[in-house]
């Protein structure tokens, strides 16, 4: 048998790196045959070897799993949506969905006796779902209600019905410190607009929100969030608050009475609700105070300015203060749009000057509501910017509107004491446990 050497590819190559001797030792021609021949023997008998235990090895699929699939096929659903934009109509949102303009039209009608189809709204929603048994079209009409067209399999006719909307709710917990704003710290907390706008209706009798506000002040909020089942959120309801104001605390409770009325206590049970708010508009500045004398801007000469001045974007809405019927409402000389409401007890009354417009239906001998919109800021009459002059006045005198102390609302009754006091304290005894922020001073 012929002597061969298979080169080490240890052994070092010459210079110019060309291989060493060894290298250059002939192989046998039939060598690379043998070796082709040893790898196919060799995949072989690994194939033979394995051949049965591949069998054993695959997974045995259960009769129900692999029959799951045509089961589901044959209960296979098919969904669509399409959301309503301006101009759209009912009929061609239909069509949208597969219908024909005559099925559409027949759809509208039987819709009629429970919802008029030709009020629907932009921004929501009509939905087709499609299985083996029925074909169903919603309309979601708002967020306790919608409405459900169905036709079965192999029919025709359409049948419609009112159906509630399951309703969801979570609670969430907010603390925050102001740096900035209360709008900025709300936030960057997680806290959505609407519950801070309800959280500052909650303390508008004992903060004013446009002249007391500081840096360090702090709030705590714990509060609900209602869900339908399509998961927007529909709104939110705050059931404990606390608000650090300048060092001074203020707290809050939600309570629901025995006759459904819901208000907002303090933990001792007196409300929250006062004759008058502190501030007819929100989140604005004071430009100018109650003084005895003050150079007129406008005209120049020195005079009293009897109210307060919120310095405001032009259109800001302004609130009535207190419940009253409007005394006047119209152009007053140098006040420009003016609104005069005389309250409840006859002795107290409030102005509202330089309007850009009243709001819709205020006009004299109507009755305002405390915190109603009566009108909007601007600069009518003698002003040099936006803003709203406010006052305050008693028996016909104007006195510093920032000054009057308000007697709060009637506190929770005697019979309802016990009742109070079990709802609220658990909600009171969460805003304890929550970790109070670093708070002004």
């Amino acid at each position: 048998m012929p002597k061969f050497r298979i080169h080490d590819v240890s052994e070092p190559l010459m210079a110019g790196g060309e291989p060493g001797p060894a290298a250059n030792r002939r192989l046998p021609e039939w060598l690379p045959w043998l070796g082709g021949a040893a790898v196919v023997a060799i995949t072989l008998l690994t194939l033979i070897a394995n051949l049965g235990g591949a069998v054993h090895a695959r997974q045995v699929v259960p009769h129900e799993e692999w029959l799951a699939p045509e089961m589901d096929q044959a209960n296979k659903t098919d969904s669509r949506s399409i959301r309503i934009k301006p101009g759209d109509h009912a009929v061609a949102i239909l069509q949208q969905l597969g219908f024909s303009i005559g099925e559409a039209r027949e759809m509208v009608i039987i819709a009629t006796d429970r919802y008029n189809l030709r009020n629907i709204s932009a921004g929501k929603t009509f939905k087709r779902v499609d299985s083996a048994d029925n074909t169903d079209v919603y309309y979601n009409i708002d967020g306790e209600q919608r409405l459900h067209l169905q036709r079965h399999s192999g029919e025709q006719s359409w049948t419609c019905n009112m159906e509630a909307r399951e309703l969801l709710t979570r609670q969430r917990v907010v603390t925050g410190r102001i740096d900035d704003s209360l709008f900025g710290a709300a936030e960057s907390a997680g806290m959505d607009q609407r519950t801070t706008m309800n959280l500052v209706d909650i303390f508008a009798w004992d903060i004013d929100f446009a002249r007391d506000m500081r840096r360090g002040d702090s709030f705590r909020v714990i509060y609900e969030e209602h869900f339908d089942d399509a998961g927007r959120v529909l709104n939110t309801s705050i059931l404990t608050a606390e608000f650090i104001n300048q060092g001074d605390h203020f707290r809050a409770v939600r309570y629901e009475q025995s006759n459904g009325q819901v208000s907002y206590f303090t933990p001792d049970g007196k409300s929250m609700r006062k004759a008058y708010l502190k501030a007819p508009v929100k989140f604005s500045r004071i430009s100018s105070r109650f003084q005895t004398s003050r150079k007129h801007p406008v005209l120049g000469y020195t005079r009293a300015h009897r109210g307060v001045d919120y310095a405001a974007s032009s259109g800001t809405p302004i609130h009535a203060i207190g419940d009253g019927y409007v005394s006047f409402s119209g152009w007053k000389n140098g006040f420009g749009r003016f609104i005069l409401i005389t309250h409840n007890n006859r002795n107290h009354a409030t102005a509202y000057a330089h309007m850009r417009a009243f709001a819709r239906g205020i006009k004299r001998g109507v009755r305002v509501k405390q915190g109603q919109v009566i009108g909007y800021v601007g600069m009518s009459g003698l002003a040099t910017g936006p803003h709203l002059h406010f006052e305050f006045r008693v028996r016909g005198v104007a006195v510093n509107p920032l000054t009057v102390k308000h007697p709060p609302a009637r506190p929770v009754a005697g019979n309802e004491r016990k009742r109070f006091e079990q709802q609220t304290a658990p909600l009171l005894k969460q805003l304890d446990q929550l970790q109070p922020l670093a708070a002004w001073g």
